[in-house]
């Protein structure tokens, strides 16, 4: 059995996580050039552009493609085979490599005294065993401005889907510009407090455009991207008809009593990079 070593992960992680910092999944890319096509508001459609030519001076240059490199959110996928004891500090190191490599702005402090890391790390990281031999590490730099108008909601389950709807349009409404749309919306529905929060978080990490497999949920995901985009919301706050490029749901069974729903919001500069190291 193939194993992988400290220094193969840090490395890995190294130039993954700056990759991610200075360029879009080509998802992305094609949804704003599908939105700039669709867009008759003028300011919006002069955004829309300034995105595309920031994201191929960013790749030209390879400077980062947006000022916040983000607080790292890390998910691992392996199985039992490969528990390495050291994976946690490998791919810290290899953010921290990246940080001082690529120039990125160091943003995580401490909570209380604001004291900066200096390295962008601890990162955040969520493990997954799976039942094959991949080994795999997904890696999003998560922008702050998003992150902060994030919600999470514990409604009655008489609320329903009609209920789990308003709440996600509520949330992008009050976020109005903040989040710096246009969005992916990460919705989670189900599991408890917890849980439904990374739910939310995990659906970010989807292929841009992917549907969710389920059919009932796929059409709650169209339904709640059409009514995100008639908000009049647009590219930076401007005006238009693109408020959100995705939405994507990920769901878990949850208690009798409970309907959890958490939404969160990612910006325009969509970044994420998936590596199979196996």
């Amino acid at each position: 059995m193939e194993r992988l070593t400290f220094t193969e992960v840090l490395e890995a992680v190294r130039e993954g996580y700056r990759k991610a910092c200075i360029s879009l999944p080509e998802g992305v890319l094609k949804r704003f050039h599908e939105a700039l096509d669709r867009e008759k508001n003028a300011l919006a459609r002069y955004t829309l552009r300034l995105f595309i030519e920031n994201q191929q001076i960013a790749q030209r240059q390879g400077i980062p493609l947006c000022q916040d490199t983000g607080i790292p959110v890390v998910i691992v996928r392996f199985s039992e085979e490969h528990c390495y004891s050291w994976l946690e500090e490998a791919i810290n190191r290899g953010i921290e490599e990246a940080v001082k490599v690529g120039y990125l702005r160091a943003s995580v402090s401490h909570p209380l005294t604001r004291e900066n890391t200096g390295t962008n790390t601890p990162a955040v990281i969520h493990y997954e065993l799976t039942k094959d031999q991949t080994f795999e590490i997904w890696l999003m730099p998560k922008g702050c401005g998003s992150e902060n108008m994030s919600k999470l909601a514990m409604l009655p389950p008489a609320k329903g889907v009609e209920g789990i709807k308003a709440f996600v349009l509520n949330v992008v409404k009050e976020a109005g510009p903040n989040p710096c749309p246009p969005l992916i919306v990460g919705v989670g529905i189900g599991g408890n407090f917890e849980r439904v929060a990374y739910l939310a978080k995990k659906a970010l990490f989807r292929e841009p455009g992917l549907p969710h497999p389920d059919h009932q949920i796929a059409s709650l995901e169209r339904e709640i991207f059409e009514e995100l985009n008639a908000l009049n919301i647009g590219p930076l706050g401007f005006g238009g008809k693109t408020t959100a490029l995705f939405v994507n749901i990920e769901i878990q069974p949850s208690h009798i009593a409970s309907l959890p729903v958490a939404v969160n919001l990612q910006c325009h500069s969509a970044r994420m990079v998936k590596l199979k190291l196996l």
